[in-house]
């Protein structure tokens, strides 16, 4: 299996700082690597692959610490559960993500009642753990993982932790009716955020050859529908055709809206 990937953030049009942040990771029982911004790799059969995406929450610059905190404390802590599975301490790979939120959402806790200026700082958390034989994401807030199957439709994954989310799954709204919501932005659950309980929504999907997968932030929802993201990586205008992927969904979301920030990680399964 061939992994083939892309990712881009920008600040959107009306903020100075980004408080989004995206990682891409490969690692063994022995060492990590950060991945490129876009690359491709063959997937052996000991190497696991991470892609996450985050996006922070808070007065100041908490927001933007939030989110590394968030993709920083993957980098650390996932490699070392994996090694220490592997020794012999036997955790199933949902509990290892389990315990992963559950390390963030305290770490971010601790730091909001210990600092001022962190009072309040949270980060949504989106990612995909990927090796030969499965894909798992683990998932809380407002950004969003999409599965495009090589064939059918595209499927979003994972559920928005928001009132206005359990709305639009109920097909209470549509939606439209969704992104006009005065209420769209409240979370139920996020990591840190002064939420005192945490329950991330864990999942798997069987992958295949021309599969897709996107992890997007808010930004980038908020400017794009359903229908466009789809077009966008299967099937492109000509006029963005020779873009990178996560560049065309970050330009055309930007034009459309920009009022967040905006982060794409597209990762696509390649035939060998």
């Amino acid at each position: 299996m061939r992994l083939r990937w892309s990712g881009m953030t920008h600040p959107g049009r009306f903020r100075r700082n980004n408080e989004d942040a995206f990682l891409g990771l490969i690692f063994d029982a022995r060492e990590v690597h950060y991945l490129g911004k876009e690359d491709e790799l063959v997937v052996d059969d000991d190497q696991q692959f991470v892609f996450a995406v985050s996006d922070g929450m808070g007065g100041a610059n908490a927001g933007e610490y939030a989110s590394r905190i968030a993709v920083q404390t993957v980098t650390k802590r996932l490699p070392e559960a994996l090694r220490t599975a592997m020794h012999g301490d036997a955790v199933d790979d949902a509990s290892i993500l389990r315990n992963l939120y559950q390390s963030i959402h305290l770490t971010m806790l601790d730091m909001g009642r210990a600092y001022e200026e962190c009072n309040g700082m949270g980060a949504t958390l989106s990612m995909v753990w990927i090796n030969p034989k499965r894909l798992l994401f683990a998932h809380i807030g407002d950004s969003r993982i999409y599965h495009l199957p090589a064939e059918g439709p595209m499927v979003q994954i994972t559920e928005d932790h928001s009132h206005v989310g359990w709305l639009l799954r109920q097909g209470r709204i549509n939606e439209r009716q969704a992104k006009m919501h005065p209420s769209r932005n409240i979370l139920d659950q996020a990591l840190g955020g002064g939420i005192r309980k945490i329950d991330p929504q864990i999942g798997s999907v069987g992958i295949a050859p021309g599969d897709t997968f996107a992890l997007c932030s808010d930004g980038i929802c908020d400017g794009l529908f359903d229908h466009a993201i789809t077009d966008i990586i299967r099937s492109p205008h000509p006029r963005m055709a020779d873009k990178r992927v996560s560049q065309r969904l970050v330009d055309e979301a930007l034009a459309n809206s920009g009022k967040d920030n905006l982060t794409a990680l597209v990762v696509s399964v390649v035939e060998l």
